[in-house]
């Protein structure tokens, strides 16, 4: 029996849970309704429904990603540019909210995904 985390389904649900990760942002505009259409196309294939937890990983992702890029926020980061020339300054959001809801989905998506094999391989009873 293969792992279920190992199982490529589960990492092409991911991709498409990316797309709409991505609804945080502009890039949403585009990468939501191709992930719409993925899902109507891979929802309609047996061997791709038993691994649709990936799609909660795949939400984390971007998350985890504004989070990584505000890491030296809450607040206002400076730093020089152009060879010392000149000063640019960011205004950054607190990481640690988007670091904890980006984990949320990405162990979300493997608890379940986890669960819901071991379902699949545990025999009924009777």
């Amino acid at each position: 029996m293969r792992s279920s985390l190992g199982d490529w389904t589960f990492w092409v649900w991911a991709v498409v849970g990316v797309g709409y990760g991505f609804a945080i942002s502009v890039i949403g505009l585009f990468t939501i309704p191709a992930a719409l259409v993925l899902t109507i196309i891979l929802a309609t294939q047996p061997e791709f429904r038993r691994s649709t937890w990936g799609v909660l990983t795949g939400i984390g992702v971007p998350l985890l990603l504004v989070a990584y890029l505000n890491r030296g926020g809450p607040g206002t980061v400076c730093h020089s540019i152009d060879g010392g020339r000149g000063t640019q300054c960011d205004n950054l959001s607190d990481p640690s909210k988007w670091l904890i809801v980006g984990l949320l989905f990405v162990a979300g998506g493997i608890a379940g995904q986890v669960l819901a094999q071991r379902s699949r391989a545990t025999p009924s009873p009777g």
